[in-house]
């Protein structure tokens, strides 16, 4: 997630890191070169032209447009519902470590609770991205808790199991009411409820075909264009490729990017520094002092 103060609009004319450029900059050259090709060589090369004007361009533009319009707002659509899914994590972890703290009688341990709740967030974390949370587990809860989750397939979900069977014991105990133990696991049901969306948005992605004839139409619009204009405008013919180029493709870069919002591209969602924030919260609800460190960000950029 790029986090930058608001610059100065001269500023953001030349901003680089962020901007997709150094993804799309190979194939703008490309595409430069290729304008300035055409420019030169087209009518003189055995006196042969490519006869197109600029009117189906204008026509086949505005329906790219309109397309990626529609392919960009269903990638922002999945990337704000994840951004709100974790925040429904923080604020159900926030929930059930208040109630483990005020609602139960008697004096009682919390802290193995509460670091399920924290090993669930990081597991979460961890099963999106596909990486290993054994370093995760093994600070935060007991040796045969981290064999049983390792040898788990949805790790988040046994340890949301897990904390509804500290709940059960609590019960048992005669240390909570029934009618609050349902209400603590109805905040668990919705813990579960969000991780689940998330599994959704991470296995269900935006059809392939549709991203195919998206991509190939940019490119060949891009190939074409420089046939369509430099009748008319000449010289001034790869700049007004190369302009029009970066918009289709930054916007198609910046779509495919964001419509996987769980990894660690610039513009994906920061799930390193919400995990950090969701493990200090919880922490300093339970008294700690020595809480991890506030998330900075890495050259604009949060992991």
């Amino acid at each position: 997630m790029i986090v930058r103060p608001r610059l100065h609009w001269l500023r953001m004319l030349f901003i680089w890191r962020g901007s997709l450029l150094p993804d799309i900059a190979p194939r703008l050259i490309g595409l430069l070169l290729f304008s300035t090709g055409v420019t030169v060589l087209h009518g003189h090369v055995f006196a042969w032209k490519i006869p197109l004007n600029f009117v189906p361009f204008s026509l086949i533009g505005l329906t790219l447009a309109i397309f990626l319009g529609f392919r960009n707002s269903t990638s922002y659509a999945r990337y704000w519902e994840a951004r709100v899914l974790w925040g429904g994590i923080l604020n159900e972890t926030r929930s059930l470590t208040r109630g483990a703290l005020t609602l139960l009688d008697g004096p009682v341990e919390v802290r193995p609770f509460v670091h399920r709740l924290i090993a669930f967030v990081h597991a979460a974390r961890h099963q999106l991205r596909g990486t290993d949370p054994r370093a995760d587990f093994a600070r935060l809860l007991p040796a045969d808790e981290v064999e049983r989750l390792m040898a788990a397939r949805s790790k988040p979900m046994v340890l949301a199991l897990m904390a509804g069977e500290w709940l059960r014991a609590q019960r048992q105990a005669g240390r909570l009411d029934v009618v609050l133990l349902g209400r603590l696991d109805e905040h668990l049901s919705r813990l579960s409820d969000a991780f689940g969306g998330c599994e959704r948005i991470a296995g269900t992605p935006i059809p392939f075909t549709y991203s195919v004839i998206i991509h190939r139409t940019i490119y060949l619009y891009c190939v074409l264009l420089p046939f369509g204009l430099v009748d008319s405008i000449g010289a001034m013919t790869p700049v007004i490729v190369a302009f029009i180029a970066y918009t289709f493709l930054a916007l198609e870069a910046l779509g495919a990017e964001i419509e996987e919002p769980f990894g660690i591209e610039p513009n994906d969602l920061a799930l390193d520094a919400m995990s950090r924030n969701i493990e200090g919260s919880l922490r300093e609800m339970l008294g700690d002092r020595d809480l991890p460190p506030a998330p900075e960000p890495v050259g604009c950029i949060l992991t």
